[in-house]
């Protein structure tokens, strides 16, 4: 599926799932023997751990829909990055989602001065640019750090991930999740 079909299709899930209607995503035994075979899923989705930001709900599909890789803050690294060109180049994925969210406490953790050793640390300081970035931006702070977040994992995936030829047929966008609508805001 290309690209712009693919977000259209994330868009009406997130519609779905906005206005509480029954789910269309229905795990069913067929459905389940069918991704057994093989996985085709539309889209990459690059998000945050927190639990409660899982994508198969939030854009309402099914099993094997969507490709998830997930770290606190949505931060990419070397595995991230090869994650995303694997589902592109080996299982035909054309759209790259960076999802951040409400009150995401890696990202708040970064606002209060948080600095920690070893692996936690590293996650902290590929946020903190981010942050930094809109430290002087009028409105909610953590908002802004979100998106900014987002918006810098955005360019990130767009400059580092190898997809080859692939590159020019691959749409990267950025969203923001808001845990008390339920909506799905984009940075396209």
């Amino acid at each position: 599926m290309e690209a712009g079909p693919a977000l259209a299709k994330l868009k009406q899930g997130n519609a779905r799932f906005v206005e509480a209607e029954k789910s269309s995503a229905k795990p069913t035994r067929a459905r389940r023997t069918e991704t057994a075979k093989a996985q085709h899923p539309f889209a990459v989705i690059v998000g945050c751990s927190d639990a409660r930001t899982s994508p198969e709900l939030v854009f309402d599909q099914n099993i094997g829909d969507l490709f998830v890789v997930r770290t606190a803050g949505q931060v990419v690294g070397d595995y991230e990055l090869g994650s995303v060109e694997y589902a592109v180049e080996h299982l035909g994925a054309r759209l790259i989602v960076v999802l951040g969210h409400a009150r995401c406490g890696a990202v708040q953790a970064v606002l209060d001065g948080y600095d920690a050793p070893g692996n936690v640390g590293e996650i902290v300081r590929q946020i903190r640019p981010g942050v930094v970035a809109v430290k002087d931006k009028n409105g909610d702070p953590l908002i802004n750090a979100i998106k900014s977040n987002v918006d810098q994992i955005t360019a990130q995936i767009r400059e580092k991930a190898d997809v080859g030829a692939l590159k020019a047929e691959v749409q990267t966008v950025g969203a923001y999740y808001d845990f008390d609508t339920g909506k799905v805001t984009w940075t396209e």
